[in-house]
């Protein structure tokens, strides 16, 4: 079944940065995303803010440690404390990335990429299922960055994502940001790569910076929207409308308002396409 999940308009990550400043902020903010990480059993600082910011906006757990791709079982004490926060928060859904974090029970502090295969599709479909059954919510996959093609690739980007979210009945978190940096390192057109997509399936998108390297773009979340994600970004609600929005910020963190002022800007392009679709137009 697919479903779509209404837009919560646009949010801003709850950082370390700002756990003192966006609670008490009285700018404009539709909702809050969360690591999950930092708070499933925080207390003090960490839990001061995620519960001020909890009264105030709708929270969705962004995770980085559920190892869809990986080749040991899910770790059942984290969806269990993830379970647990989900039902805290009342989170409408939860996500995480299409990729592998862990090897032989060793964190790798990073996403890396699976192959796209048909293999690689029929181990990540039921364990995505059963994530999604044990966290009791449902599960958004996001598209993951990806500076090499893995060996025994047999799909495109595309179809492999396809494959997957069809199969185990998922959400995409769409990464715009992501699509650039992967389009450009890799020599494929974005907007192609985007309308390949199953767009009823879209529920969340990310918006992020990048760093501009000599040979590539590394997907660094330093830095303002640039101005190729925004007009991605722009297409993507063309084709979709309004869509839960996230700006995510996490190098060299600036202060909460200059963040706020990227969510603004998408809060204005989410109101210009829910403009649009009441009109009937794209």
């Amino acid at each position: 079944m697919r479903r779509r999940h209404p837009s919560l308009g646009a949010g801003i990550g709850l950082r370390r940065e700002h756990y003192e400043a966006l609670p008490e902020t009285a700018r404009a903010l539709d909702w809050v995303e969360i690591t999950p990480e930092n708070h499933m059993r925080a207390g003090g600082r960490a839990r001061r803010a995620l519960d001020r910011c909890r009264e105030r906006w709708p929270v969705v757990p962004h995770g980085v440690s559920l190892n869809l791709g990986g080749l040991e079982p899910l770790d059942p004490e984290y969806l269990e404390d993830l379970r647990r926060l989900c039902a805290a928060l009342d989170a409408p859904f939860f996500t995480d990335h299409l990729c592998y974090s862990r090897v032989e029970g060793v964190y790798l502090h990073d996403l890396l990429p699976l192959p796209f295969n048909e293999a690689a599709v029929d181990h990540v479909v039921p364990r995505a299922r059963e994530a999604q059954e044990r966290v009791g919510r449902r599960l958004l996959l996001e598209n993951a960055t990806y500076y090499a093609v893995m060996p025994g690739q047999t799909l495109g980007e595309a179809a492999f994502l396809t494959a997957v979210l069809e199969q185990a009945d998922c959400g995409l978190l769409l990464d715009v940001n992501n699509v650039h940096v992967n389009a450009r390192n890799h020599g494929y057109d974005p907007v192609a790569f985007i309308d390949a997509l199953p767009l009823d399936r879209v529920a969340q998108v990310h918006l992020a910076g990048h760093e501009v390297g000599p040979h590539m773009l590394v997907d660094t979340h330093e830095g303002p929207v640039p101005e190729p994600v925004w007009a991605l970004y722009e297409h993507v609600l063309s084709r979709v409308g309004p869509v839960s929005t996230l700006v995510e910020w996490d190098q060299d963190v600036p202060g909460v308002e200059e963040v706020l002022a990227q969510a603004d800007r998408a809060r204005a392009l989410l109101a210009a396409a829910d403009a649009r679709r009441v009109a009937g137009v794209r």
